[in-house]
């Protein structure tokens, strides 16, 4: 028998809890961006290289991510209405529409103090609800970014496999750590 989904609960509770939100992106949304979109340490383990001037980084942010449907700013209570994004998640559907890959980024002065795992866990308790026909997230991670791993386990996700030899970036070939969370797992406080 399969259970019914769960939608709309909070990211974070309790006091020591992170608190962030998560909106679409603006285009005047750039200079944000460029905190983490800049930094060398950042697009480590991304696909992307580091961006040196805003022109790009714009065309990027108008072309793909404002078009985008599940491509969210990571955002902090306290710094504006909207509040300014120190980083960004998205959900990109996968090879068939039950299922959706999780990708985040996040400025640096930003890691380690939960704010990636409370967005993580804020958008596995909607994105059942607004990704009609959606069932699974997948999350490939990076075998030697570890701290990406333990944000998952965090927030939820299942450790599946290592993926050997699984792409190829940056002129290196590279292990993913497979994760997943289903629409009938439950989610994390």
């Amino acid at each position: 028998m399969k259970k019914e989904k769960q939608v709309d609960r909070p990211a974070a509770t309790g006091p020591s809890a992170v608190n962030v939100t998560l909106r679409r992106f603006e285009l005047s949304d750039v200079e944000a961006m460029m905190a983490w979109a800049s930094d060398p340490q950042v697009a480590a383990f991304c696909r992307w290289d580091p961006y040196e001037s805003t022109a790009p980084l714009l065309a990027y942010l108008r072309d793909t991510v404002l078009p985008h449907p599940w491509f969210r700013a990571i955002c902090l209570p306290g710094d504006g209405e909207n509040g300014r994004p120190v980083g960004a998640i998205s959900v990109m559907p996968a090879g068939d529409p039950k299922r959706a890959e999780l990708g985040y980024v996040l400025a640096r002065a930003h890691w380690g103090k939960g704010v990636a795992t409370a967005a993580v866990k804020r958008t596995v308790a909607t994105v059942f609800s607004e990704v009609p026909g959606l069932e699974r997230v997948e999350a490939l991670v990076d075998v030697a970014n570890p701290a990406s791993q333990r944000v998952l386990e965090k927030a939820g996700f299942t450790r599946e496999a290592v993926l050997r030899k699984y792409c190829f970036i940056k002129g290196k070939v590279k292990d993913r750590v497979m994760f997943s969370f289903i629409d009938t797992d439950p989610l994390v406080e």
